[in-house]
């Protein structure tokens, strides 16, 4: 499969959602408070609490408004680049200690390294931050998989998963053709937009999502080795 990429999303696609709001949330929430006591008056510290306030339009920002801003974005699991960066700091101190350990589905080690032998080139695109996006790979329990993977996209260097003029920043970014490139993702909104940029599409459904299956428009797999790479690029 040499000249192919192939473009991961994360929760719901490789990872377990249940994960990310269950178990990841919850832990940057609670330690929103005290990460910014630890850091108060650095470069980082500040530079983020300006992103919020631009964010939001306001005058001024304090360090109390923007950790009650930050933990009301969790709670509405808002795509804001400044919350996505602190969580992925938080996580990062998570992964560090063993606190925290990426969730992957069995399959996708595997999954991986075939790709990977096969010469598709694997990059991933979640609206995690890029360094969580890292974390989450290279601390699997099934060990450190970012090996496989030749690069990330996130909020800040791609834009929204909702809108086609990412999905074709990032394939300017990987210098692989539209229709040699295919985006597997568990949202059908961030699969129509990848698709009007001219990717090839599949819809990933696990067996515990509610949803329905198909997704209208996609070809709808329930797990990443039901069908070899080959079948996905071809939408069958």
């Amino acid at each position: 499969m040499n000249g192919t990429a192939v473009v991961l999303d994360i929760e719901g696609t490789v990872g377990s959602a249940a994960h990310v709001h269950d178990v990841l949330f919850p832990y940057a929430r609670q330690r929103l408070p005290r990460w910014f006591a630890d850091h108060r008056g650095t470069e980082r510290a500040v530079a983020l609490i300006e992103e919020i306030r631009v964010f939001l339009g306001a005058g001024s920002l304090n360090e109390a408004v923007a950790v009650a801003t930050l933990t009301e974005w969790t709670d509405r699991d808002v795509k804001a680049p400044a919350l996505k960066k602190i969580q992925g700091w938080i996580w990062e101190a998570g992964y560090a200690d063993g606190s925290l350990t990426g969730h992957v589905y069995a399959e996708i080690p595997q999954v991986l390294r075939r790709w990977h032998a096969s010469g598709a080139v694997l990059h991933v695109y979640s609206s995690g931050s890029v360094a969580s996006q890292v974390n989450w790979f290279a601390h699997t329990a099934y060990g450190d998989l970012t090996p496989l993977l030749h690069g990330y996209f996130d909020l800040d260097n791609a834009g929204s998963k909702q809108s086609a003029a990412s999905y074709r920043r990032i394939g300017a970014a990987i210098g692989t053709p539209a229709d040699a490139t295919l985006f597997l993702s568990d949202s059908g909104a961030e699969l129509d937009a990848a698709a009007d940029a001219g990717w090839l599409t599949v819809a990933v459904r696990r067996a515990d999502d509610p949803r329905p299956r198909p997704v209208p428009g996609h070809p709808t797999i329930g797990s990443l080795d039901e069908q070899d790479l080959d079948q996905l690029m071809k939408g069958t």
